[in-house]
């Protein structure tokens, strides 16, 4: 019986979605359509005990969302809409402020998108203080240092994304069984104060980790306050103390890859505060990125999900394998950005996705498996993550040749400094074909840098750029649309339009 009731649920769902198209988006068919999909897929899941897809367009919706984009044919957009998006907010909240502006104008209903700092701001307040915690050593001057750039004003942007994803992921269809003993479908019976417990108990017969770990987990449970281990619940959407957690640890492997990369670029500022180098020297900075890095394992192993684990410890692989693409030799002939055709944005692109894109798209991955989603929703949101942390690194890439360093928090013009050909850079050798020379010996030779900023300034370079992140954009906001309709999903729309309209 349940067999042919799964079997009609979920023709007759398919039979909805491929009339409309966007069912999420039409009303009342629209919700026929998500609600049989739905309830055939609960029937699925009971049936199968697996994490597995939606019916109907939704798998093909993933499989077209991971198509590339031809770069390097990119033209910039000539249309009003265009300019009013890509409009120049001051900030970050100006930025979110400014891009819900944009689709209340353009929108067909008077709605504006949910704000995400009114879903998860407490939420946010809650991580920046518990991070002080989570890196807690017992020695004054790591604790200073390695806390250095938590003290600035970040974004924040990827912590953000984490809990924005697992609000959103809350309301979605959960696969059946359990994929470690802090996921299950009933949240009330997991304990999750295991998050600040040793995962092995071998680790105590070693004296000085034993100091450490509890230095760690004093700090930590000192920290809840009055809601210790409690999920966050807010218009039925629900953060579980295991992304929180996440967000913390996304955070800090982000900042450990910016201590790191000062120290590789030679950087003079970052967030408005001297490089860390600058104030503390190399190898102090260098010893602070490792430590973050490994109060970050130790956090992400207390998640007790090998899936989570295994997907995270990746992202360290990705950053390493990016910044050697980076520093690849440019002068052979046959060097990938040799000269600059889809080949070279294909390397271009691959490698913006292995120093931002894979910490942004994983940490949703792995936010959406803490949150117990089938494989379609699982993969929605890596791919919502790629999309928008791609974009991200392009506007940062642009902002290079277009704000002052005021602006942008730390110094402009830097990647031609460094020998870096980004994308204004690849856009503008299309058309000036005198900019490969410069190209090849990574602007060194005196004048290049003026010379190269010069003509990507009197090419279509910056707006191809921004058409590309664009576009890039858009296909985040598609990944969207296999998530379930609420106010998180609207959130992370907003938050995906900000990009276009930030200044630093």
């Amino acid at each position: 019986m349940a067999t042919k009731l799964r079997g009609t649920l979920g023709q007759l769902g398919t039979i909805a979605r491929d009339i409309i198209g966007k069912p999420s988006e039409t009303r009342p068919l629209g919700k026929l359509a998500v609600g049989t999909a739905k309830a055939a897929h609960i029937f699925e899941s009971a049936s199968t005990g697996v994490r597995a897809p939606l019916p109907g367009p939704q798998h093909l919706a993933v499989a077209r969302l991971k198509e590339p984009i031809a770069a390097a044919a990119i033209q910039p957009y000539s249309s009003g809409a265009s300019a009013a998006a890509t409009g120049g907010s001051k900030s970050w909240s100006a930025a979110l402020e400014n891009a819900s502006e944009v689709v209340g104008r353009s929108s067909d209903t008077a709605e504006k998108l949910a704000d995400p700092k009114e879903l998860v701001g407490s939420e946010l307040s809650f991580i920046t203080d518990n991070l002080a915690r989570l890196l807690e050593s017992g020695h004054p001057m790591l604790n200073t240092v390695s806390r250095y750039y938590f003290s600035a004003s970040g974004k924040h942007i990827r912590p953000l994304l984490v809990m924005l994803i697992a609000q959103a992921t809350s309301i979605a269809t959960k696969r059946r069984g359990k994929t470690s003993i802090l996921v299950d479908s009933d949240v009330d019976a997991i304990d999750y104060s295991l998050m600040d417990r040793t995962a092995s108990q071998n680790i105590h017969s070693d004296l000085q980790s034993q100091r450490a770990n509890r230095l760690m987990e004093d700090a930590t449970r000192g920290g809840h306050g009055g809601r210790p281990y409690l999920p966050h619940v807010k218009g039925g959407l629900t953060i579980l103390p295991t992304h929180r957690r996440l967000a913390e640890i996304t955070e800090m492997i982000h900042t450990s890859s910016l201590l790191h990369d000062d120290v590789i670029d030679h950087a003079e500022t970052r967030r408005g505060l001297p490089a860390i180098q600058k104030r503390f020297g190399n190898k102090m900075a260098i010893f602070a990125g490792d430590f973050l890095l490994a109060r970050a394992s130790m956090a992400l192993a207390r998640l007790r999900d090998p899936e989570v684990i295994e997907i995270m410890a990746s992202v360290l692989c990705d950053l390493v394998d990016g910044e050697f693409k980076q520093l690849k030799n440019l002068e052979d002939e046959d060097a990938p950005m040799a000269r600059p055709d889809e080949g070279a944005f294909e390397y271009y692109l691959e490698k913006t996705y292995l120093k931002t894109g894979s910490l942004v798209a994983k940490s949703c991955r792995s936010s959406a498996i803490l949150s117990n989603s089938t494989d379609d929703i699982v993969e929605a949101a890596y791919i919502y993550g790629r999309n928008l942390g791609i974009a991200f690194q392009l506007i940062d890439d642009l902002l290079d040749f277009t704000v002052s360093s005021t602006e942008f928090g730390k110094p402009v013009g830097a990647d031609l400094e460094l020998g870096l050909a980004t994308a204004p850079v690849l856009y503008a050798w299309q058309e000036f074909p005198e900019l490969g020379p410069l190209v090849a010996r990574k602007f060194s030779g005196e004048g290049d840098v003026a010379r190269a900023w010069d003509l990507v300034h009197a090419s279509s370079g910056i707006e191809r750029t921004r058409a590309l992140a664009r576009r890039y954009v858009e296909r985040a906001n598609e990944a969207l649309c296999i998530l379930p309709p609420s106010s998180a999903t609207q959130a992370l729309e907003r938050v995906t339009l900000s990009v276009l309209t930030r200044t630093k």
